[in-house]
């Protein structure tokens, strides 16, 4: 189950194309496309890659809706996502929130290789499960990792079982629940880093070699999350010199 496409001189072209996974292509102002599956979710032994490069060429990338992960007794639901971003191209990639059923087992690959001219923009949000649910997931490993000519940048892993997840936040006693992670790069990160700070937002740092941004915010209220997901997007269009883009989503 997987999709493979690219862009040269932002022109599009799918190379490959396996249901359940599907695409909407929009080309009205920039190149747009969101991700879907049929059933909207990740299922136990589901396999899903996405792969895509970009070759002097932008793209808007975001999820239909939020991904939700169905519970397993267990096997592991397993997204796969490779990037690659070269020659002046720019990527902005807006997840919507991950939602981990009661008992789900979840495992997702991120893994981006961009040069010197290129920028992008990536957000992924982690949510407590369902409404009636409060970090029920059984286990769940993510590992990001980001590179530059062959060489890593930055790379995270996490391994997080729902149990000490949900310790953890009640020994904190925090309300936020909802936790979001940035990954920014452009061509002045020193200077975009000043615009987040005049917006308040203090949580964000460098990579080892100051090549990305990262920051982390965390809330109670996923309109809240969304809101300052926005805000941090809009910045950065800006600073790309481009204007407002609507995702066509409530």
């Amino acid at each position: 189950m997987s999709i493979k496409f690219n862009f040269k001189d932002d022109k599009f072209s799918l190379d490959k194309l396996e249901l359940p996974s599907r695409h909407y292509y929009f080309q009205d102002e920039e190149n747009y496309i969101k991700l879907l599956n049929i059933g909207e979710g990740i299922f136990p032994k589901d396999k899903i890659r996405t792969s895509l490069k970009l070759d002097n060429s932008n793209l808007i990338l975001t999820t239909e809706s939020a991904t939700k992960i169905y519970p397993s007794k267990k096997e592991y639901g397993i997204n796969k996502i490779d990037i690659r971003i070269q020659n002046n191209s720019n990527l902005e990639f807006l997840n919507d929130e991950l939602i981990l059923y009661k008992d789900s087992k979840y495992i997702q690959f991120f893994n981006l290789k961009y040069d010197d001219s290129s920028t992008f923009f990536y957000s992924d949000i982690l949510s407590r499960g369902r409404s009636f649910e409060d970090f029920d997931f059984s286990n769940v490993l993510m590992k990001n990792s980001f590179s530059s000519n062959k060489k890593l940048e930055y790379l995270e892993k996490f391994d997080v079982i729902g149990d000490e997840l949900k310790d953890y936040i009640i020994r904190k006693d925090s309300d936020n629940y909802i936790f979001m992670k940035i990954y920014i790069k452009t061509k002045d990160n020193d200077k975009f880093l000043d615009i987040l700070k005049k917006d308040d937002f203090d949580s964000f740092t460098y990579s080892k070699s100051k090549e990305i941004i990262i920051g982390t915010i965390s809330s109670n209220s996923m309109n809240e999350i969304k809101k300052k997901q926005k805000l941090i997007w809009t910045n950065y269009r800006k600073y790309l010199n481009k204007k407002e883009f609507s995702l066509g989503k409530q």
